[in-house]
């Protein structure tokens, strides 16, 4: 664990990072945000994260893979979380149903923090702080995270076929972080939230079988694996296993030692120990834990920043899984929610 020393440097690391963001991201998004607007916004979230937390720990590694699934398509806008009756959304996709999880904690963070500040703090924001306090919980690393992101209102099934899935080649993966300005050294760090979390078997099982063939995944590891995945693709669906075997619930560097022993569970996790650039990090990481934790937490908050909407651009959901109907800027009737959204083109979510 950090000292508390450390972890006050963790917070002093966010802050200056704040001050490097692109111009177009520090213009608007600063620490403090809703100091003024609404000044418990933080503390709802958190409160509501935590009594998630108590009752099951593994929603914090949902929650920080929510983030993750959202800012890497089409950036931080909240898009993730847009429910589509039609099944057209990207949480209805592939990369993302059944796995994605989170969901009701969200809506839960911002049903108070409607109560105590209507129309304020947007969707998107809320996922930042949700998944910066389930790193805290999980990792014992506290930091500030910049706000002033606004929701977007598109949200399409194909989109999310652009997300980094666990069957890429190291090249792949360096190529897919590059296109969100991420550097391979950022994607080796943000690979380490796969020491929390549970994975599918059609995640791994069928890819591991020719890890198992050439060498690269310990035969004793695979056949646990065999043995708890049914072995037709049909019945995979609901199986699922820890990505960490030894410390599945902390956010901790044993992730990087067991990709060292041939301990991966996907494909891409073990492709970065097979890739001579990237493996100087996984050893790099797997010897120093603090040195991980603070580079991941700036690997975070530079996630956050990915094609964020400020300003007046896009706009504060009422209802983080429904865009705002044309009105609801004008309008104060009802409860100031929306009860669904409407599908349009190409499997896309809009408003109506």
């Amino acid at each position: 664990m950090a000292s508390s020393s450390r972890l006050a440097g963790l917070v002093t690391l966010a802050l200056a990072l704040a001050c490097t963001l692109p111009a177009a991201s520090r213009a608007q998004l600063q620490l403090g945000f809703y100091n003024t607007s609404c000044p418990n916004a933080e503390t709802l979230v958190r409160q509501a994260v935590a009594s998630a937390f108590a009752s099951n720990p593994g929603i914090a590694a949902g929650l920080i893979r929510l983030h993750f699934h959202d800012c890497f398509v089409n950036g931080c806008d909240a898009s993730v979380l847009l429910f589509s009756p039609n099944g057209t959304a990207e949480r209805d996709s592939p990369p993302n149903f059944p796995s994605l999880r989170g969901f009701e904690v969200v809506d839960a963070a911002k049903a108070a923090i409607e109560r105590s500040c209507p129309r304020t703090v947007s969707c998107a924001d809320i996922l930042a702080f949700a998944a910066r306090d389930s790193v805290n919980l999980t990792g014992n690393v506290l930091y500030q995270v910049p706000a002033g992101r606004r929701d977007g209102n598109v949200s399409n099934f194909a989109d999310a076929f652009t997300l980094p899935g666990p069957n890429l080649t190291a090249a792949e993966l360096v190529g897919n972080f590059s296109l969100k300005n991420m550097t391979a050294e950022e994607m080796v760090v943000l690979s380490g939230s796969h020491t929390i979390g549970r994975s599918h078997c059609a995640s791994f099982l069928f890819k591991n079988r020719e890890r198992l063939a050439n060498g690269t995944i310990s035969p004793a590891y695979q056949a646990l694996l065999a043995a708890l995945c049914p072995p037709t693709t049909g019945q995979l669906t609901l199986v699922t296993t820890e990505i960490d075997v030894s410390t599945p619930t902390v956010l901790d560097n044993n992730y990087y030692k067991l990709l060292q022993l041939n301990l991966g569970l996907h494909f891409s996790d073990d492709q970065l120990v097979r890739d001579a650039t990237l493996v100087p990090f996984v050893n790099a990481f797997a010897a120093n834990e603090t040195l991980w934790k603070e580079r991941f937490v700036a690997a975070m908050i530079k996630m956050g920043n990915i094609e964020v909407l400020t300003g007046n651009r896009g706009e504060i959901r009422l209802n983080c899984s429904a865009v705002n109907p044309r009105s609801s800027s004008m309008s104060s009737s009802s409860d100031g929610l929306i009860e669904t959204i409407f599908p349009v083109a190409d499997g896309e979510v809009s408003a109506s």
